[in-house]
């Protein structure tokens, strides 16, 4: 029987040396620098993808999204309204590629959180250490009778800038003069909550220019809504008698549409819109519901300090899709949130404390050209939700010259935003 000698403390000593010789000589046994996956490559995902490489260049980053171009919503209410073109609201992904992130142009079908990867629609897979979910919306078809992805076609959202956005438009162009555009408005939550209301400015604008004997009736399943006093200065300023609003209390909310006759049934009557422009409720993009990172309502509650999912570990949601309390769903919210996802995770994988965001938010709106207004917010997590540490609205009884001072402004603000995620 052989006999088994016992390694001496020199015999380990020696070992651990040659481990560590073959580790430094192959560096695929070496640890390899984390990896993040970033979902959705809008205003937060695009923003989160870089300030992770800027925070650390090490970092293995990932950002997954279908669309080569990205098409912003911000501002897609001045395309509706002829007074923009939708390339002006387009961007690449050049940009975030250069800064060294890698730019998967594939949707995203399915996370396996317990492995850690992530499935793409040309069945390739993509492995995570963390996780970035930045989907924005997706429209819940399901919850307006009659209203489904067919009848978008015929009454379009323009909820998603784009196709949409131009089917509007030309529904407006083609549309006689006297005709009747019915905007329906859902109840909160839903992206940017001041856009029906600008789009209602933008629009009456255009009919007041070319199609002045024409109406605007506003449908909303809302009595109240941000900015209130402002637009209605505005409306009854520059578009008198024009604009009408029938609000939830007055029987403004809408129980379900015909897409044959354009028909919308509210809570008290029936209309007949010569354009509709129908904008459901809605949700947190699909690909959050599939990881299971959504919950009852449709949307993602979060850890307001680091943005990591309350019911998946390694999992962060940023934007439209996360439930963030008083930070309204914009895409300034979304820019600010990215950034701050990026530092947590960047600390998260430091060992470092998570700091306390402390996140500025802007929300121009523009209801004619040379005529806007704003509200700025700084918002800070409270009571495990984000709230008003301080907010600034633009005074109901501004002058035109400080409107018009507002409406360089949003420009300003708009060629920053795009260009801190893509230029």
């Amino acid at each position: 029987m052989a006999v088994t000698r016992r390694p001496t403390r020199r015999d380990v000593v020696r070992s651990a040396a040659a481990v560590a010789a073959v580790t430094l000589a192959c560096p695929s046994l070496a640890q390899a620098s984390p990896r993040v996956a970033v979902i959705g490559g809008g205003f937060g995902g695009a923003a989160c993808a870089r300030a992770l490489r800027r925070l650390d260049a090490g970092l293995q980053v990932t950002l997954i999204e279908p669309n080569k171009i990205f098409t912003a919503c911000p501002f897609s209410n001045e395309v509706i309204a002829g007074l923009r073109e939708l390339t002006e609201q387009q961007f690449t992904y050049d940009k975030v590629a250069a800064d060294g992130v890698t730019v998967a142009a594939q949707a995203a079908v399915k996370v396996d959180n317990q492995a850690r990867t992530i499935g793409l629609a040309d069945g390739s897979t993509i492995a995570y250490d963390r996780l970035v979910l930045a989907p924005g919306i997706d429209m819940r078809f399901d919850a307006l009778p009659g209203y489904d992805e067919a009848a978008s076609q015929k009454m379009p959202h323009a909820w998603k800038a784009g196709e949409q956005t131009l089917l509007l438009r030309k529904q407006l162009e083609a549309m006689d003069d006297g005709g009747t555009v019915a905007i329906a408005v859902p109840a909160a939550p839903l992206r940017c909550p001041p856009a029906p209301y600008e789009r209602a400015g933008l629009i009456a604008h255009y009919l007041k220019t070319k199609k002045p004997r024409s109406k605007i009736l506003i449908l909303d399943a809302k009595d109240n809504y941000s900015q209130q006093k402002l637009f209605e200065n505005a409306w009854k300023e520059l578009y008198p008698g024009m604009i009408e609003r029938i609000a939830l209390s007055q029987g403004g909310r809408v129980t379900s549409i015909d897409p044959g006759t354009n028909e919308i049934v509210t809570d008290f009557g029936n209309y007949t819109a010569q354009v509709a422009n129908i904008i459901p409720p809605q949700k947190a993009g699909r690909i959050a519901e599939i990881a299971g990172a959504a919950d009852h309502t449709g949307w993602c509650p979060i850890d307001p300090v680091t943005f990591a999912s309350k019911l998946l570990p390694n999992i962060h949601v940023i934007g439209d899709a996360c439930i963030a309390g008083g930070i309204p769903k914009s895409a300034s919210a979304a820019s600010a949130q990215g950034k701050a996802c990026a530092a947590a995770i960047v600390n998260a994988l430091a060992g470092k404390a998570p700091d306390t965001p402390r996140l500025n938010g802007a929300c121009y709106n523009t209801v004619a050209p040379g005529y806007a207004f704003s509200l700025r917010g700084i918002y800070q997590p409270k009571d495990g939700q984000y709230a008003e540490a301080e907010v600034v609205t633009s005074p109901v009884d501004a002058s035109r010259e400080v409107r018009q001072r507002e409406a360089d402004e949003a420009l300003g603000w708009f060629k920053a935003i795009t260009g801190d995620a893509f230029g």
